[in-house]
């Protein structure tokens, strides 16, 4: 396995974590299928967005695969009236990632980052290690020591879409 810049930085800061390899060549690389293919809960795997806020520039958010991005309350917990998600096509640009494989660690610049607060309930949390087919499993009080995220309320309520 090639390391990404999110492992490096990782091993760098002495974080423990766990690698997950999996299997691509079906094109299912969508959170929930991604949470099957490595046989975890999908409330421990995090998938990472990137959005841009009039007053704040850019953040990263993280929250559990299986629900989505309330940007009302990304705004609020950014200190931002309106958030809006950034194109797929600016994506590598501004984070050195591309959509299915975009790390919140290792990004071309630090970012605010945002995750999601019932990532404390959990000893550890996936997210993507930086690479399509890989994920790293980290607690998420190292994540929140490496990426200086801020926990926050950051998801739809259950069943709002």
């Amino acid at each position: 396995m090639t390391k990404t810049n999110a492992i490096r930085l990782l091993d760098s800061a002495q974080i423990k974590y766990v690698i997950y390899e999996y299997d691509i060549s079906d094109g299912k690389i969508d959170g929930i299928s991604v949470a099957l293919k490595i046989g975890k809960e999908a409330e421990r795997v995090y998938k990472t967005l990137v959005a841009v806020g009039k007053v704040t520039g850019i953040n990263v958010f993280l929250v559990p695969v299986e629900h989505e991005l309330d940007l009302k309350k990304a705004a609020r917990a950014a200190g931002d009236k309106n958030i809006e998600m950034i194109k797929s096509r600016e994506l590598e640009l501004l984070t050195g990632y591309i959509h299915g494989g975009c790390s919140p660690i290792g990004m071309k610049k630090s970012f605010p980052t945002f995750i999601e607060e019932t990532a404390e309930l959990h000893d550890t949390i996936i997210f993507s290690a930086g690479r399509i087919g890989l994920q790293v499993e980290t607690s998420p009080n190292d994540f929140v020591q490496i990426t200086k995220a801020v926990y926050s309320d950051l998801v739809k309520p259950d069943g709002q879409v």
